[in-house]
Order: C-alpha cells, then sequence, then structure tokens
C-alpha cells in the first residue's frame, strides 16, 4: 500500500470513528420515531425517554440522547443494563446563572430539565437507577429552584438501586438532593460536579464495595444570600450510613454545615478508605457521629472551616465508639479549634499540619479530647498555641514526637493512662 492510500485510509477510519461517535450505532434515540421526544425545553419529555428506555431493555441497551433540553415532568427509570447517555464525553460545568458571560445549563450538550415533585421531598427519585444500568454523560437542571431564596424541597435526583449501578460524567446543577446511593452493591459515581443544596450523596445499606471517585460540590449555580446561608446552615454533603468497605477518592465540597458526615442507619455503620478528600469553608468539614470498630481511614485529606458559630474541621461526638484515622491531612482556618474529640472509640492523628486555629485568641487548644482514646504523632503545630486539652473522662492517649512551634503547651486533666514524649517545641529544656 502507498503513502498516499493508506493517509486516505486513516482518514476514512479517523471520519468513520467520528460518525460513529455522533450517532452512536446500536443506540435508540427518543426523537426518532415512534418515542417522539422534541428537546426544547417546553414540551414533557417524559414519556417519549421512557418508552425509549423500555425498548432498550428488549435488547438495544443504550439510550443516546442529543444536545437539547429535555422536559421532565415526570420520573425516569433506567431498566437493568440500560444505559441512558448524553453527550457529554466529561463532566461539564455551567456556572452562567451566576456568572453572566459563562455558560448556562441550556445553552449546550444534553440537559434534563426536571420540574417533577416540588416541594415533596419524601417522593421517589426523578431517575431511578437499577442493576447494571449507568446515568452518564448528562446535565441535571431544576429550573424552578429560587436562586436567591430559600430552597423549595424535591426528591433525590438520582436513585441507584440494584448490582452495579453507574452514575459517571453526570453535573447536578442545583438539586435539593443529589444522590441516594443506598439499598444497591458496587455502587461506581464518578465525575460528578454541581451544587446539591440539602444534601450531596447519602450512602447506606451497602454489603458490597462501594467507590465514589471524583465528586465535586461548589456553588456555580447560587451564592446569592438568602439560598447560600440555608445551605451553609443545614447542607450537607457526603453522608455515610451501613456501607461496608466504602472507597472515596479526590472528591471536594465547598459551603456546606458539613462536609462528611458518619451516622448510625438502621442498617449499621461505615468502614472504608478516603483519600484525597476535601473540604473547605464548611462549619464542620468531619462529623463522626459512629463508625465501625474497624473504622475509618482518612488519608491525605484538606479540611478548611472559617464560617459559622464554631467552626471546627473534625467533631467526634459522644455516641462514636469506633476507629477513626487521619494521616497526611492538613487542617487550616481561621477556625476555633481543630477537633473535638468525645465518645468511647479511638482517634489518630499521625503526619498531619495543623495551622490557624484559636481565631479569637482566647485559649482554645487545636485539639479538645473529653472521651476514648487519642492519639496524636508526628504531627505539626504550626502555631505558638495551646496544642492539646486532655479533659477529664479521657481514657488514654499517647502524644509523642510531634513538632511544635513555639513552647508545648499540653494540658492534661485526664485520669486515665497518657503518654506524652518526644516532642520538640522551641521551649529551652
Amino acid at each position: 500500500m502507498n503513502m498516499l492510500a493508506s493517509y486516505a485510509l486513516t482518514i476514512g477510519v479517523i471520519l468513520a470513528g467520528s460518525l460513529a461517535f455522533a450517532v452512536p450505532q446500536g443506540a435508540i434515540n427518543p426523537k426518532d420515531a415512534p418515542y417522539g421526544a422534541v428537546g426544547d425545553g417546553k414540551t414533557d419529555d417524559t414519556l417519549a425517554i421512557q418508552r425509549a428506555l423500555d425498548d432498550a431493555a428488549k435488547g438495544e441497551q443504550r439510550v443516546s440522547l442529543p444536545r437539547g433540553s429535555y422536559l421532565l415532568k415526570g420520573r425516569l427509570t433506567v431498566p437493568a443494563g440500560v444505559c441512558l447517555e448524553g453527550v457529554w464525553q466529561s463532566v461539564p460545568a455551567h456556572n452562567g446563572i451566576r456568572d453572566a458571560g459563562l455558560p448556562r445549563p441550556t445553552d449546550d450538550g444534553t440537559t434534563l430539565l426536571i420540574t417533577a415533585d416540588r416541594g415533596t421531598e419524601e417522593a421517589p427519585a426523578a431517575i431511578t437507577l437499577n442493576t447494571n444500568s449507568t446515568l452518564k454523560g448528562i446535565v441535571l437542571y431544576y429550573p424552578d429552584q429560587p436562586a436567591d431564596d430559600v430552597p423549595v424541597p424535591y426528591p433525590w435526583a438520582i436513585a441507584m438501586r440494584g448490582k452495579n449501578p453507574a452514575v459517571l460524567d453526570v453535573e447536578m446543577l442545583n438539586p435539593y438532593n443529589g444522590i441516594d446511593a443506598s439499598q444497591n452493591e458496587r455502587h461506581l459515581i464518578r465525575n460528578v460536579q454541581g451544587q446539591p443544596i440539602r444534601r450531596g450523596v447519602w450512602i447506606d445499606s451497602i454489603y458490597d464495595v462501594g467507590r465514589v471517585e471524583n465528586v465535586h460540590f461548589n456553588p456555580w449555580w447560587s451564592m446569592k444570600p438568602k439560598l447560600f446561608q440555608w445551605q451553609m446552615e443545614n447542607g450537607e454533603a457526603f453522608i455515610f450510613g451501613r456501607t461496608d468497605w466504602q472507597y472515596v477518592h479526590n472528591t471536594f465540597c465547598f459551603g456546606y454545615k458539613i462536609g462528611y458526615k458518619f451516622v448510625e442507619s438502621k442498617a449499621g455503620v461505615t468502614n472504608g478508605n478516603f483519600l484525597g478528600i476535601g473540604a473547605d469553608d464548611c462549619y464542620t468539614a468531619v462529623v463522626v457521629e459512629q463508625v465501625a470498630p474497624f473504622g475509618i481511614l482518612i488519608t491525605n485529606g484538606e479540611f478548611v472551616s472559617f464560617h459559622g458559630p464554631d467552626p471546627t474541621m473534625v467533631r467526634v461526638t459522644d455516641t462514636n465508639r469506633g476507629s477513626v484515622r487521619f494521616v497526611n491531612c492538613a487542617f487550616w482556618g481561621p477556625c476555633n479549634q481543630i477537633a473535638q474529640v468525645s465518645g468511647r472509640g479511638t482517634v489518630g492523628f499521625s503526619d498531619c499540619t495543623f495551622v490557624q486555629w484559636d481565631k479569637a485568641r482566647d485559649g482554645r487548644a487545636a485539639i479538645q479530647a473529653s472521651g476514648g482514646s487519642l492519639l496524636v504523632r508526628g504531627c505539626e503545630f504550626r502555631e505558638a498555641k495551646a496544642q492539646i486539652a486532655l479533659k477529664e473522662g479521657l481514657r488514654k492517649a499517647v502524644i509523642s514526637e510531634n513538632i511544635i512551634i513555639g513552647p508545648a503547651r499540653i494540658q492534661n486533666e485526664s485520669s486515665g493512662n497518657v503518654i506524652i514524649a518526644n516532642n520538640a517545641s522551641d521551649e529551652k529544656p
């Protein structure tokens, strides 16, 4: 084959691939007959899309929505083994409602305009996924949600059920409640962005490894004072109940009452691996009400609190009996305290960095422990302020091999077994 023929063949393959990408082969287009979706943002396309999904379950297994704004006055159920996909190949961002001149959710791509069940938080989700079903490459937008007022409740935008449901490359621009990832096995939530207002992701009743990867919640829909203040006072970004072997990687949230919350549900508590997670400008970055005895492992986290009645990065409540570990994490503010620890479990900080606590300069320690057991080893306290307060009720503690700016100010009021040793401060021996 000569060079010209080879070049022509290569171009032909590329063009063929482009055409196949634009109009996926083996996929159902709900705009085609007999379905008749319109995608003009005015016509209710719920029934047309649902019929396409039901037919896809019979064999095609893909429903591909072309560019357009599809009004949903009802709910969608994605059958087992079916993928509902839009045109986006990576998750987009639409800041244009907040910031003039930037893209708005109806400007481009595939957008679902959700209006069903306004004011009814307990209704079924707008979109329900089932075993081996996927939602991919789509923007979810609630056009009737006010951007400058107290938010109107809606049910979950997405519910993940069955085995192996997946949400990939999806922008949830402004749902009241984002993803209900409960009552399933091996959920996969990857490349999801947006501004869920009341709850971002709820995970519960998971008995076989779930995964959450590359999720970013940021207020690029609205920061109007009334709306955003309500979100700061009520919003919870990531909430974990019973989940076994949960993996959470590269997640971030900004502007919530609580960034990451661990609770005991009727089904139980969490154990899992949390790597590269972050919470910025949350009243409390991490709240632990209860976790499993074998615990949660948080590594390479970044946590910031500086607003609210008592800005504190970590609160472990008196109900906790499980184990919590922070390794190679950074905490800054300006906040009141880095951590308040109580309960009967064990909380550990290792190779962590602490900055900007005690913003009112009223003598608050970075870490205050009044119950359970505490480990603080190999950490750095980067300000000359009180570092640790061990209160009566603390059972055991090891405070060792930390780097301290200024004199060591470690207060011990505990009658338990406490070891304080080998800490390097600036005070003279």
